[in-house]
């Protein structure tokens, strides 16, 4: 029985990994659970799988906590904690063999980095660990022989097209991606974009953040730089195809001339369940469908169009300068894309304030978690600077 800890638990990640190991039972012991603030939703989970901790994000959540578990009449002795430290303990718990890596954003950076020093199996999910801190995520792993197993859809398609051949025999990755719901959207009308209609992506249900850079693509360049540390390749043998379909997950095309490719219908609990049992591959159980071939009849591709969706360069740029501008372009997103989804810069201003902030990306490479954790606090404050000038030169007010 393989034990878990899930960080993100609450969160759509997480949730799905719930859903997987309730769909197999007698495979998995959840021994410990991380969430941010759901307190409603994080004591229906204590109550149903029994972790010996849970950490919350923040400790003035922790009596709210105990009254649900008390009104659920949980009466099985839990330990609470809570903030980095919490996380930090819940995924180097003795008892945890894996840890599943779901929170939003840097929540769970440290945590993760423990883990992996602590020799854990990680199942990550959190594409940002990778992006701002690949160079010491992936040294520890080396070090402390960590497997890191990817949960997103495309790494995941990755890694498992490279169960056909070697590392050494890989020519380049192709990582796929929907396009977003504004691919076919005239240029003319992007100034008019809305969140409301950035939140509406055409195949997956995500999160804010993930489904606003899916529409501006910015995903698309935080998983390159993920997959060149995760897979060991060259920025330049990593390319990006635009798949309406949403079929094929990802490809690998080897040096021979062969093209490995991954499909699926988009159920995150393919991909969890795939990282959970790895390497053994097991039936699913519950309502999870398989693919009905002869009802795709046409799959479409085509290279993205960066000038309309720039920050996919943006991301590839990251990665080709290296040091800690990865990490400058993630804070920058994040911080551009909060401002967008509260109205106070439009959709075309995202990848203006990420460009802004790389022009005073610190030099050198990280060489501590600290150091990356300093470049990300810097980051978003400068990006909220440049979010301030952009509003102050439109005179619109924050509230509107």
């Amino acid at each position: 029985m393989k034990r878990l800890c899930i960080l993100g638990s609450t969160g759509s990640v997480g949730q799905n990994c719930l859903r997987v190991v309730r769909s197999l039972p007698g495979r998995f012991q959840v021994v410990a659970l991380g969430a941010g603030k759901n307190v409603p939703l994080l004591a229906e989970q204590v109550a149903e799988f029994g972790p010996e901790l849970v950490a919350m994000g923040e400790e003035r959540f922790l009596d709210s906590l105990r009254q649900q578990l008390q009104a659920l009449g949980y009466r099985q002795p839990v330990r609470l904690c809570a903030g980095e430290a919490g996380l930090v303990e819940a995924a180097t718990l003795p008892d945890v063999d894996m840890v599943v890596s779901a929170c939003h954003g840097v929540t769970a950076l440290r945590a993760t980095f423990e883990a992996v020093r602590a020799g854990k199996q990680v199942g990550l999910a959190n594409k940002e660990t990778l992006v701002v801190a690949g160079e010491l995520v992936m040294q520890a792993a080396r070090e402390h022989g960590a497997a890191i197993i990817p949960i997103d859809s495309e790494h995941s398609a990755v890694h498992q097209c490279l169960r056909a051949g070697e590392r050494h025999e890989i020519r380049r990755l192709i990582l796929t991606g929907s396009g977003g719901p504004f691919l076919k959207t005239p240029w003319k009308d992007f100034p008019a974009i809305t969140p409301e209609r950035a939140l509406q992506h055409p195949i997956w249900k995500m999160g804010g953040r993930i489904t606003i850079d899916s529409a501006t693509l910015m995903n698309k360049g935080l998983e390159i730089i993920e997959a060149h540390w995760l897979f060991g390749l060259a920025p330049q043998q990593i390319e990006v195809l635009i798949h309406p379909e949403s079929v094929i997950h990802s490809m690998v095309e080897f040096r021979d001339g062969a093209v490995v490719a991954q499909l699926g219908v988009a159920d995150m609990r393919i991909p969890i369940q795939y990282a959970l049992t790895y390497p053994e591959r097991l039936a699913t159980n519950g309502n999870l469908v398989g693919m009905d071939l002869a009802a795709l009849r046409r799959l479409h591709f085509a290279k993205p169009d960066t000038k309309r969706f720039p920050c996919l360069e943006l991301g590839r740029k990251a990665l080709e300068t290296g040091g800690l501008l990865p990490c400058v372009v993630n804070a920058a997103d994040e911080v551009a894309v909060e401002a967008f989804l509260a109205r106070e810069i439009g959709f075309m201003d995202i990848p203006k304030v990420i460009e802004a902030a790389m022009q005073d990306a610190p030099p050198g490479h990280p060489g501590s978690l600290a150091e990356v954790v300093e470049c990300d606090r810097e980051s978003r404050q400068r990006a909220k600077e440049w979010i301030k000038k952009i509003k102050q030169s439109r005179n619109v007010p924050g509230n509107q």
